[in-house]
């Protein structure tokens, strides 16, 4: 791949990521919320182990916690990663690509852990449209980071063989 067409694929997929990281961090935070304003209520009528369980949401099903609070995770690093991940290709040399490249693996590696907890929560049912939403764009921007990997990863082995040369 020549340097300038991974740099301008890294540089797109960057800001793609960085919209749909917000929009997760969006409608995470609001989950978080509502689901703190609504459990009290909620989880007041269940028996004791589901009532002393500290991830409980009053919607969706018994996956939604855990998909929710890692979403949130995955959302807040992705924005950083991307923030940082286009200082450092827009530099492109090779310990910058080398940094970005490391920060995106372990980004990816959230947002799939992301992914498939949003597998898991179709898998077993119900759930509301902002959930649906959530789950949605948490499975493209797992792909979309997956693409994004391979364009610093292939960026680092262009500069690194150049640097050779």
């Amino acid at each position: 791949m020549a340097s300038g067409a991974s740099k301008t694929a890294a540089v797109l997929l960057l800001f793609v990521n960085l919209a749909l990281y917000f929009i997760i961090i969006v409608i995470s935070s609001w989950s978080v919320n509502h689901g703190i304003k609504r459990s009290r209520e909620a989880a007041s009528v269940l028996s004791i182990p589901a009532h002393i369980f500290p991830i409980y949401f009053p919607m969706g099903n018994m996956a939604t916690g855990f998909f929710i609070i890692f979403s949130l995770l995955a959302g807040i690093v992705g924005s950083a990663t991307s923030l940082t991940g286009l200082h450092n290709i827009v530099q492109w040399n090779v310990p910058n690509l080398h940094a970005a490249a490391a920060s995106s693996v372990t980004t990816l590696s959230l947002t799939l852990l992301a992914m498939g907890l949003a597998c898991k929560e179709i898998d077993l049912g119900w759930m509301d449209s902002n959930l649906r939403t959530l789950e949605v764009v948490t499975i493209i921007v797992s792909a979309t980071q997956l693409f994004c990997t391979g364009a610093i990863f292939a960026g680092v082995e262009d500069v690194s063989a150049r640097n050779r040369a």
